[in-house]
């Protein structure tokens, strides 16, 4: 693998970044509502909900759709949380506010990057910043913040965990690992920062900013009733 092998694994063609992947559950109160190579995820609790990666500003209608084919109320999205500084991740975070009226929250390390993602001439939203080891709550579920910095200066490994068939699993919501084609040392010193705290993090279900980084289409295709959840996945938690 190459940076630019990587990046066009994970991008995919236009098409692919909006044109929406299938809704589905993936475990517990956890949801896939992206698009087929950008991630966005509902955390589903009796308080409300938790979308994580509002992505393009144009996907916002996508992720919209995706969330009501489930039987799911877009207006009851109470927390917004991203997972690095990147449009493709976090550029729709204003429509997603306008919309919903949701709470935007945003690693204190991406925050000037953010700032500078104004689509349409529309100012980013930031009601809330954090920083590493911070958590988000709503409804008895938490997720906390693990800054594992490099793809960008506030890239935010998510964690938390779900309950599925009796059983509690500890889920990881990577933030890209992949780097520039250039490295600074600043950058090499956060990746290696990075690398031994993701490596380190308990984990049975690896999930990801893009599809590719957690085998989407593969699990996918063996999501079964009355089959082991593929999603399940300790031995793929440390592949990028």
């Amino acid at each position: 693998y190459t940076p630019r092998s990587i990046l066009a694994r994970n991008m995919g063609s236009n098409e692919d970044q909006t044109t929406a992947f299938t809704p589905h559950k993936v475990i517990g109160n956890i949801y896939y509502v992206g698009v087929r190579t950008l991630s966005a995820f509902l955390i589903v609790t009796p308080q409300g909900n938790i979308l994580m990666n509002s992505t393009y500003e144009r996907n916002v209608p996508v992720i919209q759709k995706s969330i009501e084919s489930l039987g799911l109320r877009f207006a009851d999205t109470k927390i917004l949380v991203g997972s690095h500084a990147h449009t493709d991740h976090m550029e729709g975070d204003a429509v997603v506010k306008q919309l919903t009226g949701a709470q935007v929250v945003a690693m204190a390390e991406d925050v000037d990057a953010l700032k500078a993602m104004t689509p349409g001439g529309k100012a980013h939203p930031i009601d809330r910043v954090i920083h590493d080891g911070d958590t988000v709550s709503l409804g008895g579920t938490t997720l906390t913040a693990h800054l594992t910095a490099g793809h960008t200066p506030g890239c935010t490994t998510w964690t938390m965990k779900a309950q599925e068939g009796g059983k509690t699993y500890d889920v990881v919501f990577h933030c890209s690992l992949r780097g520039p084609n250039t490295l600074t040392p600043p950058v090499v010193a956060q990746f290696n920062r990075s690398f031994p705290i993701v490596r380190a993090m308990p984990c049975d279900v690896p999930l990801g900013d893009h599809p590719a980084q957690y085998s989407l289409n593969e699990k996918f295709a063996r999501l079964k009733p009355g089959a082991p959840n593929p999603f399940i996945d300790a031995a793929g938690c440390n592949i990028e």
